[in-house]
């Protein structure tokens, strides 16, 4: 069947559509990252911006998006000062202090 005979069949009430639908297969959605309810914005980024973003997310083993959201994240911790910084930013800011510096 082509498409101009699916939508003529379609807007003439055919119930063919729900047949193939009842009788197919079940498909597992992706599971999404989080359990927070998220929110889809599209942002334009000149291309070359979007190589190094997505290059950046390919080198952490994540996708594009998550390493956007993660950023975001960051800068919006950096405004009201509940940044967070991972564990080892601390040992090696730690280790840093305890070392003698040439005078």
């Amino acid at each position: 069947m082509n498409r101009d005979e699916a939508i003529k069949r379609f807007h003439g009430g055919d119930d063919t559509f729900a047949e193939l639908i009842d009788d197919s297969q079940p498909v597992e959605l992706p599971t999404p990252d989080t359990d927070v309810p998220m929110v889809s914005r599209s942002v334009r980024l000149p291309m070359d911006t979007y190589e190094r973003v997505r290059a950046a997310a390919e080198a952490r083993g994540i996708g594009v998006t998550t390493l956007m959201r993660q950023w975001i994240e960051a800068g919006l911790a950096d405004l009201d000062d509940s940044a967070t910084v991972s564990l080892a930013d601390v040992r090696r800011a730690l280790a840093s202090l305890s070392r003698p510096t040439a005078a």
